[in-house]
């Protein structure tokens, strides 16, 4: 059925949820899994650094690049832990980039045949200006998309 699955987490709850599904697939199939998670890059960061969105602090954008690198590391540590030996063929990869695009560029690199996320994807504002993972992902994905219902 499947050979190659990935499924994107940012440590969510929803996210969390589609990993579980997505780790119960690879096990049934035998599939290998690739767990993602991206993180801000630097121009972005170095605008949120900037504009004082980090409560009117000035941060030195490497180091919130590093930052958030690193809640991109502990997601996908997280995620490894909760599988367990649900599926052995589990790896992880974390990379800057916008969630869906990333995903999706991961998927290809993979050969995946299938991509799992939650329904829960971006909420509020930034959703209507950058469109929602979830969304992005079943739209433009070369494979087929599993949106796991989580809520």
């Amino acid at each position: 059925m499947y050979r190659s699955i990935v499924v994107g987490t940012d440590g969510s709850p929803s996210a969390q949820e589609a990993v579980r599904r997505a780790g119960e697939l690879a096990a049934l199939c035998g599939a290998r899994l690739a767990i993602v998670s991206a993180y801000r890059p630097v121009a972005h960061a170095a605008v949120l650094a900037m504009s004082g969105a980090a409560g009117g602090l000035l941060l030195d954008p490497a180091e919130l690049v590093e930052q958030q690198r690193q809640e991109a590391d502990e997601a996908l540590e997280h995620a490894m832990m909760m599988l367990d030996a649900t599926a052995p063929f589990a790896s992880t990869v974390s990379a800057p980039g916008n969630p869906a695009e990333v995903l999706l560029a991961i998927a290809a690199d993979k050969d995946a045949d299938l991509i799992v996320v939650g329904n829960r994807g971006m909420q509020g504002a930034a959703r209507f200006l950058l469109g929602s993972v979830p969304n992005r992902v079943a739209h433009h994905a070369s494979c087929s998309v599993l949106i796991v219902q989580t809520i």
